[in-house]
């Protein structure tokens, strides 16, 4: 009887033992990806910073310095941080506006890693690195105002206006912020209130899938993808971020030239929240910028 129950003893330690292991594994040795990027570029376009329309004395400031930084080898340390190996820095902003011109006003929208984005009262990113240096360098206190991403160009116009339709419809004050960073890509609807700096990041659209679509996974080009994405109808939910190129790139814009597609494009506040929804199954695919794209996709599987 004793061997009997020293033997069942031993099995219930081994099978204990078994099951703490499983539920130790590492999560790259039990998780699986949720998402994917397709690696196709589908646009090609060029971020660069913006001022308002006339006023010539920032911008040739900023033109200046941006070319001292790439000169120096501090524009390149900034893009490894957040491309590479480095480690990115915290910005911290002033914590209140002030209009006496003691500032530097930032306006962005802290939710495009890895351009820029928040982690606590922080500010991270290649743009809000940047801004820091050159606040730095005018001799000012930085200021980020944080804002939705169809307000950041409005907001630096000296005119102003509003985004949304109906009783959603939000006005925007101009001139209230300085420069626009905000990944902002180069466009000439863009260019009728703002000036741009000299472009400092080749930027392009690209698709967010669920991890299991094999649906584009032979596609090589933009063409390729473009085909797909043709035939599809409004029973195809494609999420975007409000306000930015990969909306209108689906939904199609004259000016940008992008005929746009038959499928229903959603928008979302972030590029995060479209593709959570992917996993919520409340949409099928994303178009996002291409670094924000893979920043996303990278978290987002690590936390599922």
């Amino acid at each position: 009887m004793k061997k009997i129950l020293s033997l069942a003893l031993a099995l219930l330690m081994i099978l204990t033992a078994v099951a703490t292991l499983a539920s130790c594994k590492k999560p790259e040795e039990t998780d699986k990806d949720v998402v994917k990027v397709i690696d196709v570029k589908l646009t090609e376009e060029e971020y660069a910073f913006a001022v308002a329309k006339g006023n010539t004395e920032l911008l040739a400031q900023l033109n200046t310095f941006m070319t001292k930084i790439k000169g120096d080898g501090t524009f390149e340390s900034i893009i490894n941080k957040y491309f590479g190996d480095g480690k990115p820095t915290a910005v911290t902003s002033a914590a209140e506006k002030k209009t006496d011109g003691s500032q530097l006003i930032v306006a962005t929208n802290a939710a495009f890693e890895p351009f820029e984005y928040k982690s606590g009262d922080k500010y991270y990113g290649v743009d809000m690195e940047i801004m820091s240096l050159f606040a730095k360098e005018l001799g000012k206190e930085l200021y980020i105002d944080n804002m939705p991403f169809d307000a950041v160009c409005l907001a630096v116009s000296t005119e102003g206006g509003s985004y949304g339709e109906g009783d959603e419809a939000v006005s925007v004050e101009g001139g209230i912020c300085d420069v626009a960073a905000a990944g902002l890509t180069v466009s000439d609807e863009r260019r009728e209130i703002l000036d741009f700096s000299e472009s400092y990041y080749n930027a392009s659209q690209m698709l967010i899938v669920a991890a299991d679509d094999t649906t584009f996974d032979n596609c090589k080009t933009a063409a390729d993808v473009e085909v797909i994405l043709k035939g599809f109808d409004k029973s195809v939910k494609v999420g975007v971020q409000n306000g930015t190129t990969g909306m209108l790139y689906c939904k199609g814009d004259a000016d940008w030239g992008f005929d746009g597609y038959g499928f229903e494009t959603v928008g979302y506040d972030t590029g995060a929240l479209a593709v959570q929804n992917i996993i919520n199954g409340n949409c099928k695919y994303v178009v996002i910028d291409e670094g924000p794209a893979k920043s996303i996709v990278e978290k987002v599987n690590a936390a599922n």
